[in-house]
């Protein structure tokens, strides 16, 4: 029997193991930047072409590298960070893969400039496809410059696999922003396709915050701090008005790197227990200080999940701190009430009113608020349901079951043969449903989402036309967004604009909003488009008539009318009208049903 176990050569070798480091072009970006930050870089610069699929350039003041060490950096398990394996649970470093430049360079061109401060000149290296091709001596700044060109250029399947430029931009603006949070005494800039897109200089924690997300969140957060034996905590968690149900900015970082903890946000929310609405939740950025031996970084491939010793004390430390943050910023203030000219109101003594008689009220029996036009209004409501069912091919179920006869007499409230039994009599349900006759039984309607269904194709009719209805505001509002979400705001930006809002760009991701859609009133504007950007920046689809939909939507949940809220008969008989008259009735536009009709034979079974 012939062998059949062989080693693999380590070009085939390098692209597996890039299939664990490198999975799209935001995680070059974040393995060449943690490794400038390990060089002492005090100034980093990111360079982008169409979302990194074309070229990602990293450009640094860091140490930079020797001609040998350049070269050997691309050798697989090449790092400068560990001698043995106990170096591995003391690590004050961002990167330690020593396989990370040489996954880059097995699935992409690759070109280093570096030189060290003592040296006068610097040298090029050229790699391709882990293949290398030329390495020469270059006049070059002190540093490190990494360019890389063709992501996955050998690996089609894996180039192809690749998401749409917005997506993968967004992707790079994550990763982006979780470095520049952890070092904020770095300068960044950040350039796509030669739009400057951030330039954050060196500053505190807190204006890194700000000059990240915008000004607005620095009215929202509150200074954490705590210094225990175990674990030292320090950063910034919202006030409990700032809280939001999308686009909440939370992070959690462990000794200068990112890390999700779905465990201890559970111990952060549960110091805001009865202060925020259902389902919102408050911003948070929080910094653990630990012993690198009572932490494991190693339990996922991207080291975003990472593994505390102590897990259920810190997990109480922490929930106590944010108590006690909340606690010192949001006490709630005494009130002493101010006597001084206090009017003097006389006590009710009943024996001071004998002899004083309530007024007497005059009726007219025979009058009779219902003796009027009647019997022409109801023709008219006749001929307009009609006229609506028309043209309801297969729906006739949904017909309302009209009966009607004139009596020579005047018609009275309670004579069922005077009145138009369905179509025009509703019933409304707690507040919630709309209950009406029809040929095959008793429609149910849920009137928010009716109302949602209408909205919906309303917007998608203004975007389609490119014809939106706006209202002008007598005092233009502001708006701020990350400049994460900018490339978002940007490309729907026209979109909005069909849909009523008129926006001015202020620059740096500030917005003065001048118009917004009819009938949205009592609602915030600016958190409103918020929210709809951060739905449609969480949308996975590429198609641009799936952003349309997707903000269509937003607006129409956010302007609908809510559960709860009484309809007169004439409000709920239009609304049954315009969601009749519509092609697609019957569910929202997420899939969620509108209306349903309980049919006489199933309602009769339960009184047989």
């Amino acid at each position: 029997m012939s062998d059949v176990i062989r080693v693999l050569p380590d070009s085939v070798a390098n692209q597996i193991a890039a299939g664990e480091v490198i999975q799209r072009p935001a995680s070059v970006i974040k393995e060449l930047m943690e490794n400038s930050i390990d060089a002492g870089a005090m100034h980093i610069d990111v360079v982008i072409t169409d979302a990194g699929k074309t070229s990602i350039q990293v450009i640094d003041d860091g140490k930079g590298m020797s001609d040998t060490d350049a070269r050997i950096a691309f050798e697989r398990h090449a790092t400068s960070k560990i001698r043995q394996a106990s170096d591995l649970f003391a690590l004050h470093t961002m990167g330690f893969r020593g396989e990370a430049l040489a996954s880059i360079a097995a699935v992409a061109q690759v070109e280093l400039r570096t030189r060290t401060a003592d040296e006068e000149l610097g040298t090029s290296i050229q790699i391709s496809g882990s293949k290398f091709e030329s390495q020469e001596a270059i006049a070059c700044p002190k540093g490190s410059n990494f360019i890389i060109k063709n992501l996955f250029f050998n690996i089609p399947a894996r180039r192809k696999f690749l998401k749409s430029n917005h997506t993968e931009l967004n992707n790079i603006l994550v990763e982006f922003e979780r470095v520049v949070l952890v070092n904020p005494t770095v300068s960044f800039t950040l350039y796509h396709n030669d739009i400057e897109l951030y330039n954050l200089p060196a500053s505190s924690l807190r204006q890194r915050i700000i000059g990240v997300f915008g000004k607005k969140m620095d009215q929202d957060l509150l200074d954490l701090n705590l210094d225990t034996t175990m674990v030292k905590l320090s950063g910034y968690v919202g006030r409990p008005e700032s809280s939001r149900k999308k686009g909440v900015r939370q992070y959690f970082f462990v000794n200068g790197r990112y890390m999700r903890h779905p465990y201890f946000n559970k111990a952060v929310m549960n110091a805001y227990e009865k202060l925020l609405p259902v389902d919102e939740e408050v911003p948070y950025f929080i910094y653990f200080n630990v012993d690198p031996a009572n932490i494991d970084v190693n339990i996922h491939p991207t080291k975003t999940e990472i593994k505390f010793e102590n897990e259920s004390a810190i997990w109480q430390i922490l929930s106590a701190v944010v108590k006690e943050t909340l606690g010192k910023f949001n006490a709630v203030p005494s009130i002493n009430f101010d006597t001084e000219d206090m009017p003097d109101i006389p006590v009710y003594e009943p024996s001071k009113l004998e002899g004083v008689k309530p007024p007497k009220v005059s009726i007219d029996p025979s009058y009779n608020p219902f003796r009027d036009n009647r019997y022409e209004q109801q023709q008219k409501n006749l001929n307009r349901w009609q006229e609506l069912y028309k043209g309801l091919d297969g729906r006739s179920d949904l017909m309302p079951e009209i009966s009607y006869s004139r009596k020579e007499e005047e018609p009275t409230l309670y004579d069922d043969q005077n009145v138009l039994q369905a179509g025009t009599v509703h019933y409304q349900y707690k507040g919630q449903y709309i209950l009406t006759s029809v040929k095959s039984g008793l429609m149910i309607i849920d009137q928010q989402r009716a109302h949602i269904r209408i909205l919906y194709d309303q917007y998608i009719r203004q975007i389609k036309t490119q014809k939106g209805n706006s209202q002008g505001l007598l005092f233009p509002e502001m708006v701020q967004f990350p400049i994460s979400d900018l490339p978002i705001v940007q490309e729907e930006m026209s979109d909005l604009e069909y849909l009523g809002f008129e926006l001015a760009d202020l620059g740096n991701g500030s917005y003065s909003i001048n118009g917004v859609p009819v009938n949205i009133d009592g609602l915030n504007p600016a958190t409103l488009l918020q929210n709809m950007i951060q739905t449609a920046k969480d949308k996975s689809g590429k198609v641009k008539e799936s952003i349309q939909s997707t903000l269509a939507l937003s607006l129409a949940k956010a302007a609908s009318i809510v559960p709860g809220q009484v309809l007169s008969n004439e409000e709920m008989n239009n609304l049954v009208e315009q969601l009749l008259s519509l092609s697609t009735p019957n569910y929202t536009p997420d899939g969620k049903t509108v209306l349903y009709v309980l049919r006489d034979d199933e309602l009769n079974k339960y009184f047989k």
